[in-house]
């Protein structure tokens, strides 16, 4: 499945619908976190017009969602 173009702050909504919930901003770059059982993912999304796909990819493995899951999340 292909990766949409999307930005920074579209990717953190989809990502508050998963359960990431914001924990401070440094310059362009919001970190994240979730508590997921007995531990804790935090990534980190740059505030870009565009975000690179490559980079797209990394938060979402970090974040363990698939890419239709995310298609999913976007469209909620």
């Amino acid at each position: 499945m292909k990766l949409p173009v999307v930005s920074g702050i579209e990717i953190i909504k989809a990502l508050h619908k998963a359960g990431f919930i914001v924990i401070r901003q440094r310059g362009s770059h919001v970190i994240l976190k979730k508590i997921s059982g007995d531990r804790v993912i935090k990534l980190t999304v740059p505030l870009h017009e565009t975000v690179k796909k490559g980079t797209l990819r990394k938060i979402l493995d970090v974040a363990e969602i698939s890419v239709e899951e995310f298609l999913r999340l976007l469209k909620k």
